[in-house]
C-alpha cells in the first residue's frame, strides 16, 4: 500500500449489503461512519475511550469534515482504512484524516479530513484539552505530509 502519511492506523472493512446504494456502489454515507470508527478505534487504541471522554466532560467534536470520493466500491470489496493526526495546537484543535484503499490493486479511493475542536460535553463549548488528550494525542501527531 501507498499511504499518505507514514505508520497508519488502520481498519479492514468490507462494504455488506446494507451499505450499497441504488447505484450499486457503497453509499456515500457509509464512508463518513467508517471514518468516525477509525477514528474512535484509534483513540482507544491510544487509551481514550467514550467514559474517558465523560469522566473528564470533553471530547474531541468535528467542527468541519471535507471527503474526497475518488472510486467507487461494490458489495464484499476488502478495503483498508487508514487514519492519521496530523495537526494538532495542544490546546484546543487537531486534524485528523483518512484514507480508504482497495486491498486489491491498493488504490485510493476515498480521503477525508476532519477539523477537531475541544469541547466540554456538559456545555458544548470551546475548552482547553485536558493533559490526557495533550499526552494521547499530540505524541502522535504525523509530521511528513506526503503529497496526495
Amino acid at each position: 500500500m501507498t499511504w499518505d502519511y507514514p505508520q497508519p492506523f488502520t481498519l479492514p472493512l468490507a462494504p455488506g449489503p446494507d451499505d450499497i446504494d441504488g447505484l450499486n456502489h457503497t453509499n456515500n454515507a457509509v464512508y463518513v461512519r467508517w471514518c468516525e470508527q477509525v477514528g474512535w478505534a484509534h483513540s482507544e487504541a491510544l487509551g481514550l475511550g467514550i467514559d474517558d471522554y465523560r469522566r473528564l466532560d470533553r471530547a474531541m467534536a468535528i467542527r468541519r469534515g471535507e471527503y474526497d470520493y475518488i472510486l467507487p466500491t461494490s458489495l464484499g470489496e476488502p478495503l483498508l482504512l487508514a487514519t492519521w493526526l496530523v495537526g494538532g495546537d495542544g490546546k484546543l484543535s487537531m486534524e485528523r484524516r483518512f484514507q480508504l484503499v482497495r486491498a486489491g490493486d491498493g488504490a485510493t479511493v476515498l480521503r477525508g479530513r476532519w477539523e477537531l475542536v475541544c469541547i466540554d460535553i456538559s456545555g458544548g463549548r470551546p475548552r482547553r484539552m485536558p493533559p490526557e488528550f495533550v499526552a494521547a494525542y499530540m505524541s502522535q501527531l504525523v509530521r511528513q505530509v506526503v503529497p496526495g
